[in-house]
């Protein structure tokens, strides 16, 4: 895992660290093909530079974000973005988070994905890559 990342997970609490490094390590081990840094100030992974997931600590909990979420179909992504397309699931024990579930949701956001990256260029109009 990158510096940075591990950096994010070491600022918080002992029970946030172990949420985050569970998701960091399974995302790390789904999405081998994705690049990952600090974006907007918490840990995402992009595909060909379009952000796919990310995680950030909320008052609510670990909140774990798919920009494409909402297409995804999956009751329990049930955090659903107002103006696009995200989705997400908030965790506040390490003991709920379903690998089989992640790593199902982690190879949607591989076959589903809106275009993040060229968002800004179409005026905030969103276009389905897959």
């Amino acid at each position: 895992m990158k510096k940075e990342i591990i950096e994010y997970n070491s600022n918080l609490s002992l029970e946030e660290q172990q949420i985050c490094d569970a998701l960091a390590s399974i995302i790390n081990e789904t999405l081998t093909e994705a690049t990952y840094k600090i974006w907007h100030a918490h840990p995402v992974w992009f595909i060909n530079e379009n952000p796919i997931v990310g995680y950030s600590k909320q008052k609510a909990g670990i909140r774990l974000m798919f920009w494409s979420g909402k297409d995804f179909e999956e009751k329990d992504l049930n955090i659903h973005g107002a103006k696009f397309k995200d989705a997400s699931v908030f965790f506040n024990n390490i003991d709920e988070i379903n690998s089989n579930d992640l790593k199902r949701w982690l190879q949607k956001s591989r076959d589903i994905q809106w275009d993040y990256k060229n968002i800004v260029k179409r005026k905030g109009v969103l276009e389905r890559l897959k």
